[in-house]
């Protein structure tokens, strides 16, 4: 039997190193990690307290009434502006330009009379109902469902006038 092939551990002492070397060691390295994530930060007490209390304060607070004073007036809403709708074009630039810009996935370019032509000759209202339902690979509205019909209508006929 060869020796060079033998155990590294030859005496108990050499045993007792490494077995402490075994558990110190990645115990050591542990620490060390959470230093470095923790920065090694250390946190006035009282500081603590007062942004724990922000965080957790309430966003409103219930008034008890006794009577003796109005209630207070309410809040009126304030009431949101009818939107203004979008042009063709810029329905276009937001829900069109991706597919048609490029021609992804069997779109027609935009401009491109050849590509647009049968589509053109099958009448205005079918290409309203492809643009607004959606058609093949083209989600409804171009896939921005807040768009209404009109705007998409919009958006059609900016790409139709591209073609004549």
């Amino acid at each position: 039997m060869s020796e060079e092939h033998g155990n590294l551990i030859k005496t108990p002492k050499q045993l007792i190193i490494v077995s402490v070397v075994a558990l110190v060691v990645p115990i050591g390295i542990a620490f060390l990690g959470a230093q470095l994530v923790t920065g090694n930060k250390r946190v006035d007490p009282a500081e603590s307290k007062q942004s724990v209390e922000d965080r957790i304060r309430p966003v409103g607070q219930l008034t008890k009434l006794d009577g003796a004073a109005p209630p207070p007036a309410p809040v009126a809403a304030v009431a949101a502006a009818p939107a203004k709708p979008k042009s063709g074009e810029e329905v276009y630039q937001l829900a069109c330009t991706a597919c048609h810009g490029a021609g992804i996935a069997g779109a027609p370019k935009t401009g491109d009379k050849g590509a647009w032509a049968a589509r053109v000759a099958q009448g205005v209202n079918v290409l309203y109902d492809h643009a607004i339902k959606g058609f093949k690979t083209m989600p409804a509205k171009g896939g921005q469902s807040q768009l209404s019909d009109d705007e998409v209508k919009a958006a059609v006929d900016y790409q139709v006038a591209k073609v004549k």
